[in-house]
C-alpha cells in the first residue's frame, strides 16, 4: 500500500537470507492511498526480504509486530524432488522432526515439514480441581492427523494431589496408586487416538517430566516414574515412556544436564521405568547466535570442550548405553534466540542477526540428529513475549509477540527448517565423518529403504563469529575434500544449500571439492558403502 503525495515511483528490491539482491525494479503509483500488486517469479527457494520506498517522497515499509521496519518477508518452499526422490517411510515413527508452538496451525506445520507435536495429558491439565473428573472419550477430530502425531506430555501435579498444596512439577504426587491408575486412563486414551488418527505409527510416546527442578527425594522421583510406567503399560501395549528431559543434554553440569540426571537415578533403578530418553538441546543459556553449538570444540581447556553440543550428545549417549543399551533418544526442544540484550523494536533484528540465527539453529539440530537422536523438535512457532527472537516466524500483530499469533511472516530460520526437513526427514543417521580437520563439521545420513546418502557439512570459526565489529560473516569459507565414491571413479553429486537450492558438482577419483561456509550445505550422493566406511555411528543408535 502506498500513500504518495503526488505521482511517484516505488523503488523495490528483494534480498535473500545472505543479503544478495535477487530482484529489483520500479513501478509507477498515483497520488493518494492505493494498493498495488507486484508479481514476481523466482528460480530459487528460501527466505526473501522486500524493501521499498518512493523515489521522490522516500519513506520505508512500517514495522509490523515483531518484524522491524524496512522489510516485508516471504518464503518460497524448496522443491528437492529432482535431487532427492521420496524416502521409503513405512511407519510414522521413522519421521524425525517435531515442533512446539504451532498446535492447530496445520498449514504452518505442513510448510515446515513437521510431523510431531506435544499434546497435554498432565494431571494438572486434565483434573485441575479434583480426582476422577476426567474420563477418556471417543477421539474427536483435532490438530493431529495421519501426518502429524503426538508426544504426550505428563508433567504437572495439581494442588489437590501435591504435597505442597500448590500445582507443581517438582514433587511426586501424594498418592502414587491414584497416579498409576490415572496413567492407565491416559494410556487407554492415547491408544484410542492412535488407532483412529495415525494407525501407521507403531508406538505411543510419553514424556514424564519436563526440565524438572526437582525438590523432592531421589527415591520419590523414581517411584513416580514407576507409577507412570506401570500405569501406561497396563493399558497401552504400544507405550514408550521417556524422560527426564533436563534442559542441557550433557554431563558437564549437575541437575540441569540430562546425562548427569540419568546417572543420579540409575542406581535407584530408573532404567526399569523408562523405554527411552528425552532431553532438551540447550547447550548454553541462552542458546543464541552469539553462542553457537561448536563454540567450545576448539577450546584449549578440556573442561570447556565438554560444553560443545556434539560432546554433550556423545556424553549423553554414553550414559544411556551404560544404563540401558540402545534406547531411543529424542530432543524435544531447542530454539535459538536473538543475541543477549536484544529487544523487539523498529530497527531490530538486523538482516545479519536473522542470517546468524538460521545458520546456528540449523547446525544445532543437525548435530543433535547426527550424534544419535532419532527426533529433534524446533522451538518456537512465532515470536512471544519475554524471550526475544525464539520464534521461527515474526508475529505481525503484536509488538512483543504472542503465544497465540496467527498473522505470521517467515524468518530465514523458518525456511532453513523447511529445507532441512525435506532433505533429512525419512533418513537413517550414518554418523559423523571421521578425520575432520578443526572447525569442519559433517554428518552423513541415508534415506530409508537404501536410498540416497545426504552429508551435511559446514565450517565454524570463532574468530569470525562474530567479527570484531560485532557482525556474523556469511562469506567466510574453507575448503574440504569429501569422499563420495570409490577411488578411480568420477561423476557428479548434487549440493543443496541451506535453503534447498541445488547445484551440480563434479567429483574425480571419488572425491568432491567443497567450499564450506557457516551455513550448512547438503551433498547428495549414492555410494552408501563408501560413506559408511568413513563415519562413526553414534553409540547405541539403532536406527529409525
Amino acid at each position: 500500500m502506498t500513500a504518495a503525495r503526488s505521482a511517484d515511483q516505488v523503488v523495490w528490491a528483494a534480498q535473500d537470507h545472505l543479503g544478495n539482491v535477487r530482484g529489483s525494479g520500479t513501478f509507477p503509483v498515483a497520488a493518494g492511498t492505493q494498493t498495488n500488486t507486484l508479481s514476481c517469479k523466482s528460480s530459487a527457494g528460501g527466505y526473501f526480504a522486500v524493501t521499498a520506498s518512493l523515489s521522490t517522497s522516500g519513506g520505508t515499509l512500517p514495522r509490523a509486530g515483531t518484524r522491524p521496519m524496512g522489510i516485508a518477508s516471504f518464503g518460497i518452499l524448496p522443491n528437492v524432488s529432482a535431487v532427492l526422490p521420496a524416502a521409503v517411510v513405512t511407519h510414522h515413527d521413522q519421521r524425525r522432526f517435531g515442533m512446539q508452538g504451532f498446535n492447530g496451525n496445520a498449514q504452518a506445520l505442513a510448510d515446515l515439514g513437521v510431523s510431531q507435536l506435544i499434546d497435554d495429558r498432565e494431571l494438572s491439565a486434565m483434573e485441575p480441581n479434583g480426582p476422577n473428573t476426567w474420563t477418556p472419550s471417543a477421539p474427536a477430530s483435532s490438530y493431529w492427523s495421519n501426518t502429524v502425531s503426538r508426544l504426550v506430555r505428563l508433567d504437572g501435579i495439581p494442588a489437590w494431589a501435591s504435597p505442597t498444596g500448590a500445582t507443581t512439577s517438582s514433587y511426586a504426587p501424594t498418592d502414587l496408586n491414584y497416579y498409576q491408575n490415572y496413567m492407565a486412563r491416559v494410556g487407554t486414551d492415547t491408544e484410542a487416538i492412535r488407532q483412529v488418527f495415525f494407525p501407521s505409527q507403531q508406538n505411543n510416546y510419553y514424556q514424564v517430566t519436563w526440565e524438572p527442578d526437582w525438590q523432592d527425594s531421589a527415591a520419590n522421583f523414581v517411584a513416580m516414574y514407576a507409577a507412570v510406567y506401570k500405569g501406561l503399560h497396563s493399558a497401552d501395549p504400544h507405550a514408550v515412556v521417556m524422560g527426564p528431559t533436563s534442559p542441557v543434554p550433557g554431563a558437564y553440569c549437575t541437575v540441569y544436564c540430562t546425562a548427569n540426571l540419568l546417572s543420579t537415578y540409575a542406581s535407584l533403578g530408573l532404567a526399569n521405568y523408562i523405554d527411552g530418553v528425552t532431553t532438551h538441546g540447550y547447550y548454553a543459556y541462552p542458546a543464541s547466535a552469539a553462542t553457537p553449538p561448536e563454540k567450545y570444540d576448539t577450546d584449549p581447556n578440556p573442561s570447556n570442550v565438554a560444553q560443545a553440543l556434539d560432546q554433550q550428545m556423545r556424553a549423553l549417549r554414553a550414559q544411556m548405553q551404560s544404563m540401558k543399551p540402545n534406547m531411543r533418544l529424542w530432543s524435544t526442544e531447542l530454539g535459538i534466540r536473538y543475541d543477549p540484550g536484544a529487544a523487539y523494536g523498529p530497527n531490530y533484528p538486523s538482516a545479519n542477526q536473522l542470517y546468524a540465527q538460521a545458520a546456528v539453529a540449523t547446525r544445532a539440530h543437525l548435530i543433535i540428529l547426527g550424534e544419535g537422536a532419532q527426533v529433534t523438535y524446533f522451538f518456537f512457532g512465532a515470536d512471544y513475549p519475554g524471550d526475544p527472537g525464539y520464534g521461527t516466524f515474526f508475529d505481525l500483530d503484536h509488538s512483543q509477540g504472542s503465544f497465540t499469533a496467527t498473522n505470521l511472516s517467515p524468518k530465514p530460520e523458518a525456511m532453513a527448517f523447511a529445507a532441512m526437513t525435506r532433505i533429512i526427514d525419512g533418513t537413517q543417521t550414518l554418523g559423523r565423518l571421521n578425520g575432520l580437520p578443526p572447525m569442519v563439521y559433517g554428518y552423513a545420513f541415508q534415506q530409508l529403504g537404501g536410498g540416497k546418502v545426504i552429508t551435511a557439512l559446514w565450517t565454524h570459526n570463532n574468530a569470525v563469529w562474530p567479527n570484531s565489529n560485532g557482525t556474523y560473516n556469511p562469506t567466510y569459507s574453507t575448503r574440504y575434500s569429501l569422499t563420495v565414491d570409490a577411488p578411480g571413479t568420477s561423476g557428479y553429486v548434487e549440493s543443496l544449500d541451506s535453503m534447498g537450492n541445488p547445484t551440480k558438482l563434479a567429483y574425480n577419483n571419488g572425491v568432491v571439492q567443497l567450499q564450506l561456509t557457516e551455513s550448512p550445505q547438503y551433498i547428495v550422493s549414492s555410494n552408501a558403502n563408501v560413506m559408511s566406511a568413513n563415519v562413526t555411528t553414534p553409540l547405541g543408535y539403532t536406527g529409525q
